[in-house]
Formats: structure tokens, sequence, C-alpha cells
């Protein structure tokens, strides 16, 4: 056998078996701390459409612009909410931002079990109680996220 052979083993994701997860809808993420939630060209198009304005209207009226990308505006004086969380929901819930899609499997959250953990305390929807939801369901949202 060949010593410059190595075989090169893929470690396990911390996630491998699964993690618990149903979204609530309680719009907790969807409030609480300035942030961004950045919204594509092709995204802009679709809630423009289900909102029924032109893509100028919906743009002055509910975006902001930093540097060369768009992310929906956030009211401050009620705690950061999204424009869109009405009562604790979300208003544009059928064509919301993928950002929005894919959380909580976020790189940042879903880097390490300590991190999950950590988020839990802010999202309810993370409780052992629910569904378990499959690697490769968490994996083609979080490849979703960084596109």
């Amino acid at each position: 056998m060949n010593n410059k052979l190595k075989v090169v083993q893929e470690e396990k994701a911390w996630y491998e078996d699964g993690l618990n997860f149903n979204c609530t809808g309680c719009g907790k993420c969807c409030c609480g701390a300035p942030g961004y939630v950045w919204v594509s060209e092709e995204e802009i198009k679709q809630i423009s459409k289900f909102l029924k304005l032109s893509t100028k209207e919906f743009q002055m009226k509910y975006l902001v612009q930093v540097g060369d990308k768009f992310s929906i505006k956030d009211l401050r004086e009620l705690n950061h909410s999204c424009v869109f969380l009405k009562d604790y929901k979300c208003s544009i819930y059928p064509v919301r931002p993928k950002q929005c899609r894919t959380y909580p499997f976020w790189p940042s959250i879903m880097k390490s079990k300590k991190n999950w953990d950590d988020e839990a305390h802010a999202c309810e929807g993370i409780r052992s109680f629910y569904p378990k939801i499959c690697k490769e369901e968490i994996e083609d949202k979080l490849t979703q996220s960084v596109k």
C-alpha cells in the first residue's frame, strides 16, 4: 500500500441526527434588535406583486439601500420590528425573503451546538418535543442562506 495515500474521513456534522424545530409563528425573530433583512431583485419583484405595488413604489415605501444591496425597513420605535410584522404575524409570509425562510438554519447559528442552544433562548421553535428536521433539509437551508 502506498504510504503517500491518505484517506480523508469527513467529520460528522454535529446535527447529523437532525434537529428538532417547528416555526410557531411567534414573530420573535422579526424584531428585537437592529439588523438587515436582505432582499434580492427577484424577491423584490415577488413581494411587490404580492402587495400589488410597482417595484419602484415597493422600494420607496419598504426598502432601505445599503451600499449596492436592499434591506427591508424596520420600525425602530417598535423594537426594530420588521415593517411586515402585523399582530406578531408576517403579512408577506407566502413571499417572505430567503433570509426569513431559512431561519434558524443560518451559518452563524449552525456553526456549533452551543450556538444552536443559545438561539433556543430566543426562538421558541427550537424545542425537543417538535418534529426533527433531517440533516439533508438543514443543509439545503444552509446552502440557500448563503446564496
